[in-house]
Order: structure tokens, then C-alpha cells, then sequence
């Protein structure tokens, strides 16, 4: 057990990063539970298909919503006990939840709005859980900090969380619910045990919501580095908000996997996320950060060339399992870059705008995705994607550079990006 501890958490981490980290692996068990317990519940109290897709669309709409303000507390208050106060907050909501099926008061408007509280509580969890990493470990070992707690998001949220909300599911309605509350309550507990050093902001300096918001925005946009790191996650989940949005019907209809086999190329990139984690350390120690990257995107860029043009649920796999290898190296590569380019005091507000980018560029891409799949044909929205991603590829090549040595900077002054800081 030690022996493991010490693999997954270096002791030169610190105990706060273990107690971080235990804390992530819990939560996104019930995060996972939820993804899919959530829609299934909705399901069960009514077949109006609007409805149905109401418990989707609260899980997308809250960060665009309350992303940045999520990020101004971050900024302003303690974030430890920003955490601590959202998670309390989803636990009340799941036992009221809870309370209500097991006492056959549920209905589809409680149910809703209970998904609704807790996609929002979430915002300002996550959000903030980002901004402790940077406060908890050395900049060197945040690369594989970050891997580590992506390995719980795709091991335990993405892989067994669904499965295991699904089973719960239907054994009674309330058991995942409950589980999900003993879980977010084991993660409350963990999270009180860190340790954090002094940060925020004296209540007498503070201004305005909107005068923090702006300030993190003009941050970003005057940090080339930071500023192309967000921009190319916006474009990028654009062209993948498109082409994942039909996924259902790629794999049904164009690779013959019929309901049953659904789930199959989900399950794939979740592997070869797990791939990709085994790799990290390997392959970070040989190429640069910006390289990584490069790579990254010209892969994603091929992978909506390869789904658009293939007809075999055997190289759809192939592809799909390199593209959850890539998809994992790139997500925590770009948040480590983020963190080490970002001051502490923006770590909030910068990260929301990332936030808001990543769900932005989702709701639009699934936007057009629907509309070119209605209009012309399920692999309309992957040839979308390969081009968007090349155009933006080959325009912003030497700009990806930036990000490369963002991690190499010295963090600026933000009164020097900002000067109504000064």
C-alpha cells in the first residue's frame, strides 16, 4: 500500500498534494456516478424528449453561466474553504434528492432543478480545486501532479463512474444519489486536512465583480503565452464540440455498433487516456512542452480525418484510442503550462477563462455539428472538424511556440499587464 501511495503521490509532493489528490479521486467517482444516474432518473419521471435533454443541457450551461465569477472568488477568498462550502452545498442537494425518491415525492421538475444545483455547485469546486496545485507543489513536478489527477478523472469519472451509477440505478433510484453524497462528503472531509499558504485579497481592496472579471480577461489577452493557450482551446473545441456531437449516430449508423456497441468508442479513448498517463512521465522528459502540444493538435487534427473517412468500427477504434492518449497528454500539459505562466492571485480568473472557452467552443461546435449532420450527412461534422483544426494548425504554427516557453518566463507583474492594478 505504501509502495503505491509513494507511486501515485511522491512524498517530495507533500501530504497537502495527498490529501488533494485523494480528495479529486473521490469526487469524480460521484461526478462519474452522476453522468450517468442524472439523465437516467430524468428519464424515468418523463418520456418528453425536451425534458430529457434539459438534464444535458444543465450539466453545459452553468460554467458558461457562473465560470468567471466562480473565478473572482477563487481570487478573492480563501479557496480552501471555497471548496469545502460548494461540496457541503452538493451534499445538502443530493440528500434532499435522496429524501425526495425514497419517499416517492420525486418529479421532474425537483429532479431538474436538483441537476442544476449541483452542475453549478461544481463550477465553483472545480474551478477552484485548479488554483490549489500551483500553492501545493513545486513547479517542476506539476506535470506529473496534473497527470495524477487526471488519472482518477479518467479512471473513475469517465471509465467506472457511469457504469457503476448505471448499476446502482437499477437497484433503486436513490442508491447512486447516495453514494455520490457519501462520496462529495469523503472529499469535504480530505480537502479540511490541506494546508494552504496565505492568499487572497484584504476585503478593502477589492472592487467590483466585473472590474475583477475584466481584470483576469485583460491578463489573459496580454499574455501571448496564455492568451494562445485559450484560443486554441476554444477553436479546438469547436471543431471537436462538432464532430463528438453526432458521435452517437457516427457509431450507430456509419460503424454498424448498433445501441449496444454505443458505448464502445467512449470506452476506447478512455483507454488510451489511461495509455496516455502511463506515457506521461516517458514521453515529458524527452520532448518539450510545446512540442507535446504541436504533436497534439496535428493529431487531433488527423484523427476527424480518419473517423470522416472510415467505415470500420476496427480503425474507428485505433484511432479513437491514440486520440484518448493524445486528448489526455494535451489537456494536462496545457493546464501545468497555464499554471506555471499564471500568478497566483489570477490562477482563479484565468482559469475560468479557460473554463469558459472549453464550454463555449462545446456548445457551439455541437451547434453546427447538428445542423451539418441534419443538413448533409453524419461525417459532415468530422470533415468540419479536420478542416477548422487545419486552417487554425497551419495559421497559428509559430505562434504555438509561445506556448512553449511559457512555463520558461518569468511570471509578469500584473500591474505591468493590468496597470489599473497599480
Amino acid at each position: 500500500m505504501n509502495r503505491f501511495v509513494e507511486i501515485a503521490a511522491p512524498s517530495r509532493f507533500g501530504t497537502g498534494f495527498r490529501w488533494l489528490l485523494a480528495s479529486s479521486w473521490a469526487t469524480n467517482l460521484g461526478d462519474g456516478i452522476a453522468l450517468a444516474a442524472g439523465p437516467l432518473l430524468v428519464a424515468s419521471l418523463t418520456t418528453d424528449a425536451f425534458l430529457v435533454s434539459l438534464a444535458a443541457l444543465l450539466r453545459w450551461a452553468p460554467p458558461l453561466l457562473f465560470g468567471l465569477y466562480a473565478g473572482v472568488l477563487s481570487d478573492r477568498f480563501d479557496r480552501r474553504r471555497i471548496i469545502i462550502v460548494a461540496n457541503v452545498v452538493r451534499t445538502v442537494v443530493l440528500g434532499a434528492l435522496v429524501v425526495m425518491l425514497a419517499t416517492d415525492r420525486a418529479s421532474v421538475a425537483g429532479a431538474l432543478l436538483a441537476l442544476g444545483l449541483l452542475a453549478t455547485t461544481e463550477v465553483f469546486a472545480d474551478n477552484t480545486t485548479s488554483t490549489l496545485l500551483p500553492m501545493l507543489v513545486h513547479r517542476d513536478d506539476l506535470a506529473i501532479a496534473n497527470s495524477r489527477l487526471q488519472t482518477g478523472f479518467i479512471t473513475l469519472n469517465q471509465l467506472c463512474g457511469p457504469a457503476i451509477g448505471a448499476t446502482l440505478f437499477a437497484a433503486g433510484s436513490a442508491w447512486p444519489f447516495v453514494t455520490e453524497a457519501v462520496l462529495v462528503g469523503w472529499g469535504v472531509a480530505l480537502v479540511w486536512q490541506i494546508k494552504l499558504p496565505a492568499h487572497g485579497r484584504d476585503l478593502a481592496t477589492m472592487g467590483s465583480v466585473g472590474r475583477d472579471i475584466l481584470q483576469g480577461l485583460r491578463w489573459t489577452l496580454g499574455h501571448p503565452a496564455v492568451r494562445t493557450l485559450a484560443l486554441t482551446i476554444l477553436i479546438f473545441n469547436v471543431t471537436f464540440g462538432a464532430a463528438w456531437s453526432v458521435l452517437v449516430l457516427y457509431a450507430t449508423e456509419r460503424l454498424g455498433l448498433g445501441a449496444v456497441g454505443f458505448g464502445i468508442p467512449s470506452t476506447v479513448t478512455a483507454v488510451g487516456g489511461l495509455a496516455g498517463t502511463a506515457l506521461y512521465g516517458w514521453i515529458t522528459r524527452r520532448v518539450s512542452l510545446g512540442n507535446v502540444m504541436r504533436v497534439g493538435l496535428v493529431i487531433e487534427t488527423l484523427t476527424h480525418l480518419a473517423l470522416a473517412l472510415t467505415t470500420s468500427a476496427w480503425v474507428a477504434s485505433a484511432i479513437l484510442f491514440v486520440f484518448g492518449a493524445h486528448a489526455f497528454i494535451w489537456s494536462t500539459t496545457s493546464v501545468t503550462v497555464r499554471q506555471r505562466a499564471v500568478p497566483t492571485e489570477f490562477q482563479g480568473r484565468v482559469g475560468s477563462v479557460n473554463m469558459t472557452c472549453v464550454f463555449g467552443g462545446l456548445v457551439v461546435g455541437s451547434t453546427v455539428g447538428g445542423l451539418l449532420a441534419a443538413r448533409i450527412d453524419v461525417t459532415a461534422p468530422f470533415w468540419f472538424a479536420f478542416i477548422g483544426s487545419a486552417i487554425f494548425v497551419v495559421a497559428l504554427w509559430r505562434n504555438l511556440t509561445l506556448i512553449a516557453h511559457a512555463d520558461e518566463e518569468s511570471v509578469p507583474d500584473a500591474r505591468q499587464v493590468d496597470p489599473a492594478l497599480a
